[in-house]
Protein backbone atom coordinates (compact mmCIF):
# COMPACT_ATOMS: atom_id res chain seq x y z
CA UNK A 1 0.00 0.00 0.00
CA UNK A 2 1.34 3.44 -0.91
CA UNK A 3 2.19 5.86 1.89
CA UNK A 4 0.90 9.39 1.97
CA UNK A 5 1.52 11.97 4.69
CA UNK A 6 -1.45 14.03 5.87
CA UNK A 7 0.07 17.23 7.24
CA UNK A 8 -2.04 17.50 10.39
CA UNK A 9 -1.79 17.10 14.15
CA UNK A 10 -5.59 17.04 14.42
CA UNK A 11 -6.49 13.45 15.39
CA UNK A 12 -10.17 13.95 14.49
CA UNK A 13 -9.26 15.00 10.95
CA UNK A 14 -6.67 12.22 10.67
CA UNK A 15 -9.14 9.51 11.69
CA UNK A 16 -11.77 10.90 9.31
CA UNK A 17 -9.32 10.82 6.38
CA UNK A 18 -7.88 7.40 7.29
CA UNK A 19 -11.44 6.06 7.19
CA UNK A 20 -12.08 7.63 3.76
CA UNK A 21 -8.80 6.39 2.21
CA UNK A 22 -8.39 3.11 4.13
CA UNK A 23 -8.54 0.82 1.07
CA UNK A 24 -6.26 2.92 -1.09
CA UNK A 25 -3.43 4.45 0.95
CA UNK A 26 -1.64 4.17 4.24
CA UNK A 27 -2.14 7.63 5.72
CA UNK A 28 0.37 8.92 8.26
CA UNK A 29 -0.13 12.03 10.37
CA UNK A 30 2.70 14.41 11.23
CA UNK A 31 3.54 12.63 14.52
CA UNK A 32 3.66 9.23 12.77
CA UNK A 33 5.99 10.78 10.18
CA UNK A 34 8.27 12.08 12.96
CA UNK A 35 7.40 15.78 12.59
CA UNK A 36 6.37 17.32 15.89
CA UNK A 37 6.59 21.03 15.15
CA UNK A 38 3.46 23.09 14.61
CA UNK A 39 3.18 24.57 11.16
CA UNK A 40 2.05 28.18 11.39
CA UNK A 41 -0.90 29.10 9.21
CA UNK A 42 -0.17 32.67 8.15
CA UNK A 43 -2.06 32.98 4.87
CA UNK A 44 -5.36 34.81 4.40
CA UNK A 45 -6.95 32.01 2.37
CA UNK A 46 -7.70 28.34 3.00
CA UNK A 47 -5.75 27.43 -0.14
CA UNK A 48 -2.74 29.43 1.07
CA UNK A 49 -2.68 27.69 4.45
CA UNK A 50 -3.02 24.25 2.85
CA UNK A 51 -0.08 25.08 0.55
CA UNK A 52 2.10 26.27 3.48
CA UNK A 53 1.57 23.01 5.37
CA UNK A 54 2.07 20.72 2.36
CA UNK A 55 5.26 22.49 1.25
CA UNK A 56 6.66 22.52 4.78
CA UNK A 57 6.40 18.72 5.04
CA UNK A 58 7.52 18.10 1.46
CA UNK A 59 10.60 20.31 1.94
CA UNK A 60 11.53 18.50 5.18
CA UNK A 61 10.83 14.88 4.20
CA UNK A 62 10.75 14.91 0.38
CA UNK A 63 7.71 12.62 0.47
CA UNK A 64 4.24 12.72 -1.12
CA UNK A 65 2.00 14.79 1.14
CA UNK A 66 -1.31 16.57 1.31
CA UNK A 67 -2.62 19.20 3.67
CA UNK A 68 -5.99 20.81 4.13
CA UNK A 69 -7.51 23.87 5.64
CA UNK A 70 -11.18 24.23 6.40
CA UNK A 71 -13.36 27.18 7.18
CA UNK A 72 -16.94 27.76 8.23
CA UNK A 73 -18.25 30.71 6.20
CA UNK A 74 -21.43 32.35 7.50
CA UNK A 75 -23.29 34.64 5.12
CA UNK A 76 -24.68 37.09 7.70
CA UNK A 77 -21.23 37.38 9.37
CA UNK A 78 -19.59 38.39 6.07
CA UNK A 79 -17.95 35.00 5.67
CA UNK A 80 -16.64 34.75 9.23
CA UNK A 81 -15.04 32.84 10.84
CA UNK A 82 -13.64 31.63 7.49
CA UNK A 83 -9.88 31.13 7.45
CA UNK A 84 -9.83 31.91 11.19
CA UNK A 85 -12.32 29.13 12.10
CA UNK A 86 -9.89 27.17 14.30
CA UNK A 87 -8.83 30.27 16.27
CA UNK A 88 -11.98 32.38 16.03
CA UNK A 89 -12.27 32.99 19.78
CA UNK A 90 -8.64 34.09 20.21
CA UNK A 91 -5.29 32.69 21.29
CA UNK A 92 -6.63 29.98 23.60
CA UNK A 93 -9.44 28.91 21.29
CA UNK A 94 -11.32 25.71 21.89
CA UNK A 95 -14.08 24.20 19.76
CA UNK A 96 -16.61 25.10 22.45
CA UNK A 97 -15.43 28.73 22.75
CA UNK A 98 -15.46 29.11 18.96
CA UNK A 99 -18.97 27.65 18.72
CA UNK A 100 -20.26 29.87 21.52
CA UNK A 101 -18.81 32.96 19.84
CA UNK A 102 -20.52 32.07 16.56
CA UNK A 103 -23.85 31.51 18.36
CA UNK A 104 -23.43 34.81 20.20
CA UNK A 105 -22.64 36.68 16.96
CA UNK A 106 -25.65 35.04 15.28
CA UNK A 107 -28.17 36.16 17.95
CA UNK A 108 -31.10 37.90 16.30
CA UNK A 109 -29.94 37.11 12.76
CA UNK A 110 -32.62 35.65 10.51
CA UNK A 111 -30.26 34.68 7.71
CA UNK A 112 -28.52 31.56 9.04
CA UNK A 113 -27.04 30.39 5.72
CA UNK A 114 -23.53 29.03 6.00
CA UNK A 115 -21.13 26.75 4.23
CA UNK A 116 -18.15 24.65 5.16
CA UNK A 117 -15.30 24.79 2.68
CA UNK A 118 -12.16 22.63 2.55
CA UNK A 119 -9.11 23.28 0.39
CA UNK A 120 -6.59 20.47 -0.09
CA UNK A 121 -3.08 20.91 -1.44
CA UNK A 122 -1.43 17.71 -2.69
CA UNK A 123 2.25 17.48 -3.57
CA UNK A 124 2.94 14.24 -5.38
CA UNK A 125 5.96 13.47 -7.55
CA UNK A 126 7.11 17.07 -6.91
CA UNK A 127 3.98 18.60 -8.48
CA UNK A 128 1.29 20.57 -6.68
CA UNK A 129 -2.48 20.12 -7.10
CA UNK A 130 -5.42 21.84 -5.38
CA UNK A 131 -8.86 20.39 -4.61
CA UNK A 132 -11.92 21.98 -3.01
CA UNK A 133 -15.04 20.68 -1.30
CA UNK A 134 -18.05 22.77 -0.26
CA UNK A 135 -21.21 21.87 1.65
CA UNK A 136 -24.02 24.40 2.11
CA UNK A 137 -26.25 24.49 5.13
CA UNK A 138 -27.29 26.65 8.05
CA UNK A 139 -26.32 27.50 11.60
CA UNK A 140 -28.58 26.03 14.26
CA UNK A 141 -29.70 28.14 17.20
CA UNK A 142 -28.46 25.59 19.75
CA UNK A 143 -25.85 22.80 19.48
CA UNK A 144 -27.21 19.31 18.67
CA UNK A 145 -25.33 16.02 18.84
CA UNK A 146 -22.02 14.93 20.27
CA UNK A 147 -20.21 13.27 17.35
CA UNK A 148 -17.76 15.01 15.05
CA UNK A 149 -15.71 18.00 16.12
CA UNK A 150 -15.36 21.75 15.74
CA UNK A 151 -18.55 23.44 14.63
CA UNK A 152 -20.32 20.16 13.76
CA UNK A 153 -23.00 20.51 16.52
CA UNK A 154 -24.24 23.85 15.13
CA UNK A 155 -24.07 23.11 11.39
CA UNK A 156 -27.04 21.48 9.63
CA UNK A 157 -26.22 20.52 6.02
CA UNK A 158 -28.72 21.28 3.27
CA UNK A 159 -31.22 18.48 2.72
CA UNK A 160 -30.86 17.05 6.25
CA UNK A 161 -32.77 17.61 9.49
CA UNK A 162 -29.82 16.88 11.76
CA UNK A 163 -26.47 18.48 12.50
CA UNK A 164 -23.13 17.05 11.41
CA UNK A 165 -22.62 16.05 15.07
CA UNK A 166 -25.75 13.87 14.94
CA UNK A 167 -24.68 12.02 11.79
CA UNK A 168 -23.09 8.64 11.42
CA UNK A 169 -19.45 9.25 10.40
CA UNK A 170 -19.86 7.19 7.21
CA UNK A 171 -22.74 9.38 6.03
CA UNK A 172 -20.99 12.58 7.05
CA UNK A 173 -17.84 11.56 5.13
CA UNK A 174 -19.83 11.18 1.90
CA UNK A 175 -21.48 14.63 2.05
CA UNK A 176 -19.09 16.81 4.05
CA UNK A 177 -16.79 19.49 2.65
CA UNK A 178 -13.75 17.40 3.60
CA UNK A 179 -15.37 14.26 2.20
CA UNK A 180 -16.13 15.98 -1.12
CA UNK A 181 -12.61 17.42 -1.40
CA UNK A 182 -11.20 13.99 -0.48
CA UNK A 183 -13.31 12.33 -3.19
CA UNK A 184 -11.68 14.65 -5.75
CA UNK A 185 -8.26 13.85 -4.27
CA UNK A 186 -8.95 10.08 -4.36
CA UNK A 187 -10.16 10.24 -7.96
CA UNK A 188 -6.94 12.02 -8.86
CA UNK A 189 -4.74 9.61 -6.84
CA UNK A 190 -6.26 6.63 -8.62
CA UNK A 191 -4.87 7.94 -11.90
CA UNK A 192 -1.56 9.29 -10.52
CA UNK A 193 1.53 7.30 -11.41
Amino acid sequence: MRKLIFATNNNHKLEEVKEILKDKYQILGLKEAGLIEDIEETESTLEGNARIKAHFVHDKLNINVFADDTGLEIESLNGEPGVYSARYSGVNSTAKKNMNLVLSNMKGKRNRKARFRTAICLIINNKEYLFEGVVNGEILEVPAGDSGFGYDPIFKPEGYNISFAQMDMEIKNTISHRGLAMQKLIKFLKTAK
